[in-house]
């Protein structure tokens, strides 16, 4: 039986507050509702069962976890590295993070020992939490050994299991009594391209403004869950899976790691569905057939890319989504790979939220957008950029156009 609706999605109010905002005004709405899942085989990933979190239970661990990261006395505002594979416990640091008045620093998983150093030199990173295990990694080791070449890198915390000598639980953490209310988000740092020496910074209100602008495409009902295969350290996945389940008061199930079996498991759960892909996967996708139960179907492309729109059996299938990403700028998102293309030739006709993001073509044919969801900046050492929401910035980027339509996306 499907998940029972809230009674209302949280409101401007907490969704301009930031992510943190968002989950505890959820929690009031409808606090037996789930809101974090995982799904796959997460014991063989990192030795720990896979976590079901309520909006109720989720508020009261960050809540927790917040004060306990305020226990560290940091600075307002210090800048704090999220090095995590994804799922719930990720999403977990990452609101615990904003909540306690701190800046989010999410990095990908992926880097290597350099990378995540460079990307802590980079960013002025004084904390990192992060995992025991992942998969045949040990990230909290690996925390351990970088720690020792920055000495401006204060605290170090981990999920367990494998947590070394000199990195705080924060599965201990977790269990302390006594929560504080969310403090007003700070904003968001990503790293462009996952280039560990290029963070950029987005404010509260540029996020949200990225999200509303996600969900103006085909909004996420309450009574939904979002069903992903995006990991959440870029805005890609950011947009597309936490913040558009929180800002909806809705679920979020993440497949991490990724395996046939836990995936078809996890597409048959009896809830409204949202399954979010990354468009590398949609020729395979298109051979299983989808339960009743996904009402939507959003492809998730990253710019350059083609936009060539695949045949069709003819068969009812679930509402289509399409969403082009640029960089750690953007994301489009329209109705449909054909309006996508379409929006892309011709950007002055398409019926886009402009007081959030507008988007333009040049005369050179290249790609323009400005707005407060596209509101970013390098983010230096020291002080927090200003970001401008009404110039226009040039994406990179420009429609390969034919018969009046884009079949595809190029460097400009």
């Amino acid at each position: 039986m499907a998940e029972r609706a809230a009674d209302a999605a949280p409101d401007a109010s907490a969704r301009s507050g930031g992510l943190s905002a968002c989950l505890f005004a959820g929690a009031l709405a409808g606090p037996q509702r789930t809101v974090l899942r995982d799904s796959g085989d997460r014991v063989a990933w990192c030795a720990r069962p896979a976590i079901t979190w309520t909006y109720a239970a989720a508020a009261e661990i960050v809540g927790r976890l917040a004060r306990g990261i305020g226990a560290w006395r940091l600075p307002a505002g210090s800048r704090i590295g999220l090095w995590y594979s994804g799922g719930a416990e990720s999403a977990l640091a990452h609101l615990a993070v904003e909540a306690s008045g701190h800046l989010p620093c999410a990095m990908p998983a992926v880097w290597d020992a350099e990378q995540l150093s460079a990307g802590i030199e980079a960013a002025g990173l004084v904390a990192v939490l992060t995992e025991g295990r992942r998969g045949e990694r040990r990230p909290a080791e690996d925390l351990a050994n970088a720690a020792m070449r920055h000495f401006g890198l204060r605290y170090l915390a981990a999920f367990g299991p494998g947590v070394p000598d000199g990195v705080i639980s924060l599965d201990a953490m977790a269990l302390e009594r006594g929560i504080i209310e969310p403090a007003a988000s700070l904003g968001l740092v990503t790293f462009a391209d996952g280039d560990p020496t290029r963070p950029v910074y987005r404010t509260a209100a540029a996020l949200a403004a990225a999200v509303e602008a996600h969900l103006d495409a085909l909004p996420v009902g309450a009574d939904e869950r979002i069903l992903t295969l995006l990991p959440a350290h870029d805005l890609r996945g950011l947009v597309t899976g936490l913040g558009a389940a929180l800002a909806a008061g809705a679920g979020l199930e993440t497949v991490l790691p990724f395996d046939e079996t836990g995936f078809r498991s996890a597409l048959l759960r009896p809830v409204p569905t949202r399954l979010v892909v990354p468009a590398l996967i949609e020729p395979a996708l298109a051979a299983l057939p989808l339960p009743w139960t996904v009402r939507a179907l959003h492809v998730v492309h990253r710019a350059p890319t083609p936009l060539t729109p695949r045949p069709t059996s003819g068969t009812t299938g679930p509402q289509r989504l399409d969403s082009l990403v640029f960089g750690e700028d953007a994301v489009l998102t329209r109705p449909g790979l054909r309006d996508l293309a379409a929006t892309l030739a011709y950007p002055e006709r398409a019926p886009l939220p402009r007081t959030l993001l507008a988007l333009a073509r040049g005369a050179d044919g290249s790609l323009s957008y400005r707005g407060p969801a596209c509101a970013v900046a390098p983010l230096p050492r020291g002080e927090i950029p200003d970001t401008d929401t009404q110039a226009w910035h040039g994406a990179g980027y420009r429609p390969v156009l034919s018969g009046g339509t884009a079949l595809g996306v190029e460097r400009a």
